[in-house]
């Protein structure tokens, strides 16, 4: 955590700590900021911020909301003073004709306040925050609210912002919780938002369980599930229209949990010609796991559809997967 590192995003920055660090410490003053100004912002998807903006397009910020939720630019004097040290201290800001703008989002989950990328999320180590994680943490929080025992080990796979891991710290304050990414980007995010929601959790930069030693009592992952041309880490889930990672993280998560512990999958599948690859395909895990399988919203990102990709795809939608592990 103390070596010299880069900005969170590429291009000229007004202010550069010395250490990861200092950064993470200045976001988590940020949070608490805007926390204390009563700060909101509902971040939508991709493509509805792109519409937002379109009808904005010459448009300044005129609020806290505008600056750090849909990324306007903004003039020396929109901000507190202190925000704006904040965001300087955190290497957030960058300079740009019209003034400022964020090189980070801050976004309302409930009463807590999470740290992201800025819009465009185009950077292959972009921190991803929008309706997935919406939903996500009510899929979270009525399967894991559930979850018996004062000493759970709960990990929570590709944390990115870290939802997952604030909300099992915070439906179960004496578990161990544990927080892994491939992104160390997200890792700085999410240690902050963590911070900032007082939640104890411990991070681990490496692909799925890999450096999480020891039985688990539930595993939680909410990972890509897209066929991203560029192959961004957030959004690219690999063959089968995306499907493949999240069938491989499952795999090798229930081989990890203890006997009626559980893996909690939320994802997005691709329905082709009527068929869902992954129901099946998680189906196969029938004798070692008791499955719950449903659709909780039967399509999204339906301009995906007008990609080469997903010329056979009837359309996308977001699943939430339970698995338990047998006792026998």
């Amino acid at each position: 955590m103390d070596q010299p590192v880069g900005a969170w995003n590429s291009g000229p920055t007004a202010h550069a700590p010395e250490t990861r660090e200092e950064r993470i410490a200045a976001l988590v003053q940020l949070l608490e900021q805007l926390r204390e100004s009563g700060y909101r912002h509902v971040t939508p998807s991709p493509a509805t911020h792109a519409r937002v903006l379109r009808h904005r397009a010459s448009a300044m910020a005129a609020s806290i909301e505008d600056a750090l939720g849909w990324n306007l630019p903004f003039d020396d004097d929109l901000l507190p003073a202190r925000m704006f040290g904040s965001l300087l201290d955190a290497a957030a800001l960058k300079s740009c004709a019209e003034g400022w703008r964020s090189r980070i989002r801050i976004s309302s989950l409930g009463s807590r306040l999470f740290v992201h990328s800025a819009y465009p999320t185009d950077d292959q180590d972009a921190v991803f925050f929008g309706p997935d994680s919406y939903r996500f943490a009510r899929f979270v929080t009525d399967h894991l609210g559930a979850a018996e025992g004062r000493d759970l080990r709960i990990a929570d796979i590709g944390t990115g912002a870290g939802v997952g891991a604030v909300l099992a710290a915070g439906l179960h304050p004496e578990a161990t919780v544990l927080a892994t990414d491939i992104n160390q980007r997200a890792l700085d995010f999410a240690a902050a938002n963590a911070r900032a929601a007082g939640a104890a959790i411990s991070f681990r930069r490496c692909k799925g369980l890999k450096e999480i030693e020891g039985a688990l009592d539930v595993v939680m992952m909410n990972p890509p599930y897209m066929d991203d041309g560029p192959g961004r880490a957030y959004r690219d889930g690999g063959s089968h229209h995306g499907g493949q990672l999240s069938l491989d993280l499952a795999r090798a998560a229930i081989s990890r949990v203890v006997p009626g512990g559980t893996v909690l999958l939320y994802t997005g599948s691709a329905i082709v010609r009527g068929r869902d690859w992954l129901r099946d395909a998680l189906c196969e895990l029938a004798p070692v796991a008791d499955i719950s399988y449903q659709e909780i919203d039967p399509d999204v990102f339906g301009e995906e559809l007008d990609k080469p990709a997903y010329a056979d795809v009837d359309r996308i939608a977001v699943i939430g997967a339970v698995l338990k592990r047998r006792c026998d």
